[in-house]
């Protein structure tokens, strides 16, 4: 016998309806298939396009983020996800991109109270000690040029993280809550698959297991905010704060930085002191998740 589906949950069901005329694995497949094939050629396309115009350095930059044209490309190129998805629910589900993000008043609206109400958390945590990330920060950008990009650069990473909602919490979430009646599986397995995505070895070294763990657990948080509200309007709140702070404000220096008014006076490879604060960000992101679930009560 399946698992009951929890009556906290019942607002998901809005969002998976459209999905259950057509609940089979297959579509859910393909699908996936589809969305990488879109993502990967128009990547291709996009970096021809970059080296073309550009030098090797630009490539490069292009590639690791360094500068703030490259990000904001960088950024701006998960749009394709969010193409992909948008073909992929119309030609196997016959569902439009509304269903996957449901209502878009309310999921505005719901945006809004819950990242409204995470800056007034992140204003609090500020003034809160430390007062430091252990050594002083590095300025990256200059304040006028900073904020003369500020709002391309929120609309990038709004980009960014309302395709990887889209993706995981939007269309696998739902296909999975059109087939399984168990939250164990239409809101771990996504999970699974997101922390896989944030899993590099190469690139984190001996921390790369704990992020993937923190990865896994942030997939599960936004994935019962989704499921709790009936949009994707908190997920995707949740998640532009987090990358907002992580992109826009204080950035490691090796990686994704170009974006940023400081990064830190250490990169990945101090895994002693990149470990310490991903402890804090465990922390800090469950605090988030129960703010947004205060919010989203009011």
């Amino acid at each position: 016998m399946s698992e009951p589906r929890p009556a906290y949950y019942a607002a998901h069901e809005g969002l998976v309806a459209e999905a259950r005329p057509k609940p089979e694995l297959w579509r859910l497949l393909v699908g996936l298939g589809l969305v990488a094939v879109v993502v990967t050629v128009l990547n291709l396309v996009l970096f021809s396009v970059v080296v073309g115009f550009g030098s090797n350095a630009v490539a490069e930059g292009f590639l690791t983020g360094s500068t703030p044209l490259a990000m904001i490309i960088l950024l701006s190129s998960f749009g394709f996800v969010t193409l992909g998805v948008r073909m992929a629910v119309r030609r196997l589900q016959n569902r439009s991109m509304g269903s996957v993000l449901g209502s878009f008043r309310r999921s505005a609206r719901q945006f809004w109270v819950v990242f409204r109400a995470l800056l007034i958390l992140g204003l609090v945590i500020a003034v809160l000690p430390p007062y430091d990330m252990g050594a002083p920060l590095t300025p990256n950008l200059g304040l006028s040029t900073w904020l003369m990009l500020l709002p391309l650069s929120l609309l990038a990473v709004l980009i960014q993280t309302s395709a990887e909602e889209v993706l995981f919490r939007g269309y696998i979430q739902q296909s999975l809550a059109a087939r399984f009646q168990s939250p164990i599986i239409w809101m771990g397995l996504p999970s699974l698959l997101f922390a896989l995505g944030h899993y590099a070895p190469a690139a984190a070294g001996d921390n790369a297991g704990l992020i993937a763990l923190w990865s896994c657990m942030f997939g599960l948080l936004a994935a019962d905010l989704t499921a709790r509200s009936g949009t994707l309007g908190p997920a995707i709140a949740l998640h532009f704060f987090n990358n907002l702070i992580a992109l826009l404000l204080i950035s490691l220096p090796d990686n994704l930085s170009g974006l940023a008014l400081f990064i830190l006076p250490y990169d990945m490879s101090d895994t002693d002191m990149v470990r310490g604060w991903l402890y804090v960000d465990f922390a800090v992101m469950i605090v988030g998740w129960l703010t947004a679930r205060l919010a989203l009560r009011r």
